[in-house]
């Protein structure tokens, strides 16, 4: 008999059902039904990922707080441009636990989304599957603390369209990303040290969440240091070895570092103060215990029934069925 080795697959679940959710087209017969295009996607991504990787722990990652006090506190531009206008209506509907995020603020979500999202909790729970979110902190803290949690009991997968967190990224402790957003979660592509040395220049995860500050990123609504791209971002952490000695060469007056450069540096000063603590994923996050083992029993069959009849999900639950062996 095969005994199967333990691996751990977290998935970053907000990118997932949002990629679904602009991936699957929407098949509804009667624009009156429900739509369900985000949950029949995000249980096939499950149903595909857990077949082609065979993870024995499994956990849907959660953002309880899309945008965490902290985070706003350091950088008040983070994430500010996608702050929904009038609340959100996933505010309303979404599961207790992520319904009064700590920042106050609401994610713009599509109208045909919002009400998907607590069928998607609801599904999870039926089938069995860890759900876990974290008050004031975002799934890629929850990532974080659970990688950091079981790094050296098995190896890690992250499942996510989200570059932020390649800083997990951990060969000697075989932490690496799958990473969805350019080849899709069917042939994901495997981030791992030699995929940041090739593709970034830079040796591992905590370099390239060093380059990541100096280079900022527009999506999240960091600006970055005023002239300094990747390119020059991930040459400076190779020659100063992270972001604390290349701040340490700057306050030492290092000669390498002049002109233009050095000035950007120097008035940026105040922006690299702030942005590790919004750019670093948490590693502390407060999360419960919870059992991540792939689940071999369906919890709620009775839930998992009706809403598989309400939604138009029968073929769906029954591929993530079939991959969990269930």
């Amino acid at each position: 008999m095969e005994i199967m080795s333990t691996r751990l697959m977290l998935l970053d679940s907000a990118s997932l059902y949002f990629r679904a959710f602009y991936g699957v087209p929407d098949q509804r017969d009667d624009p009156n039904a429900p739509p369900n295009n985000a949950i029949r996607g995000f249980l096939d991504m499950i149903a595909t990922l857990v077949s082609a990787h065979r993870p024995t722990h499994l956990a849907a990652c959660w953002d309880n707080d899309w945008r965490p006090a902290f985070r706003v506190e350091a950088i008040p531009s983070y994430k500010s441009h996608r702050v929904a206008t009038a609340p959100s209506p996933v505010a309303d509907t979404a599961a207790p636990d992520q319904a009064h995020p700590a920042s106050g603020d609401a994610e713009e979500v599509p109208d045909d989304l919002a009400p998907q999202v607590p069928v998607i909790v609801d599904m999870l729970a039926a089938l069995g599957i860890a759900r876990i979110g974290s008050d004031g902190y975002e799934a890629d803290d929850v990532i974080g603390t659970l990688a950091h949690a079981y790094k050296g009991r098995m190896p890690v997968d992250v499942v996510t369209g989200d570059r932020d967190l390649f800083q997990l990224v951990d060969d000697a402790h075989e932490i690496s990303v799958l990473y969805t957003a350019r080849s899709g979660v069917r042939d994901a592509e495997r981030v791992d040290e030699a995929f940041l040395r090739a593709k970034y220049d830079v040796l591992n995860g905590d370099a390239y969440r060093d380059m990541s500050v100096l280079r900022g990123d527009t999506s999240d609504g960091l600006p970055g240091v005023t002239g300094i791209g990747e390119k020059t971002a991930a040459k400076l952490i190779a020659a100063y070895g992270s972001l604390a000695g290349l701040r340490q060469a700057i306050d030492d007056g290092d000669p390498a570092l002049k002109g233009a450069q050095r000035a950007r540096l120097e008035a940026g000063a105040d922006y690299l103060d702030r942005a590790p603590r919004v750019v670093a994923v948490a590693m502390d996050a407060p999360v419960p215990s919870i059992d991540l083992a792939v689940p071999t029993d369906v919890v709620d069959a009775a839930l998992m029934s009706r809403l598989a009849s309400e939604y138009g999900l029968t073929n769906n639950v029954n591929r993530v069925l079939s991959a969990l062996g269930i």
